[in-house]
């Protein structure tokens, strides 16, 4: 049986990630990858889950390099029938902080600089009190932590999740208003357009329209979410 939980993000700190860099500014855009949610909810290398990795690939406990291993983590959760969709924004506002460094190397061997050249950049963040939504698709209850850590400043964001009705399955022409991972979708449905969000490692379609399966509910006629999503790491 298919459960589909519709969850809202709260965010009680800003929150960054670099998703563009335009000269020395670094833009965090209102959207949050369905890969960093993954991570966010532990839902990688649980063994809550049933979601744990090979002791080589293990994100648990001790990463030994900086390299991601997206298909390595994702992979038990599509064995496992649970899909995140990215989140989107509900409400948001931005606030820009500017930051700077000077060069210190006159600590190494005792020498001294020779130039002390200030550097400095901007960060867009998102926010505090500002709230995304995403869906959480499975094939058996989960319960999920009331509270998660996000982006590069590990923000506190408050988590709240709401069981949908029992879906049904349409089929035709349809228009998903809620961001999607092209890779995840292209292949068990038709994507006919959309509008890019340039987002690493994979970017991210909105305003989709797709001709496949869909799921709909009663009484939330604006939310049709495409039938069998799974993570996908080769286009």
């Amino acid at each position: 049986m298919t459960i589909i939980y519709r969850c809202q993000l709260e965010l009680h700190d800003s929150l960054y990630y670099a998703t563009r860099e335009i000269g020395r500014l670094y833009e965090t855009e209102p959207v949050i990858h369905n890969y960093a949610l993954c991570y966010a909810l532990g839902l990688v290398d649980s063994a809550i889950y049933s979601t744990t990795v090979a002791e080589e690939h293990s994100y648990r406990y001790f990463c030994p390099e900086q390299v991601p291993k997206y298909e390595e983590h994702l992979t038990p959760l599509n064995q496992q029938g649970i899909y995140l969709t990215p989140a989107r924004a509900i409400s948001h506002s931005a606030i820009l902080n500017t930051w700077k460094y000077a060069n210190n190397n006159y600590h190494v061997e005792m020498e001294k600089t020779q130039k002390n050249i200030p550097s400095f950049g901007r960060a867009k963040e998102i926010a505090p009190e500002s709230e995304f939504e995403f869906f959480l698709i499975s094939q058996k209850t989960l319960k999920l932590p009331k509270w998660i850590r996000l982006g590069k400043w590990m923000s506190k964001a408050e988590l709240k999740v709401k069981e949908l009705p029992q879906p049904k399955t349409a089929e035709g022409l349809f228009t998903c208003k809620y961001p999607l991972n092209p890779l995840d979708v292209m292949f068990t449905n038709q994507v006919i357009s959309y509008d890019v969000v340039n987002m690493p490692p994979v970017s991210l379609i909105q305003n989709v329209q797709i001709r496949g399966q869909y799921y709909q509910f009663d009484g939330l006629q604006e939310i049709k979410i495409p039938v069998r999503m799974e993570y996908r790491f080769k286009g």
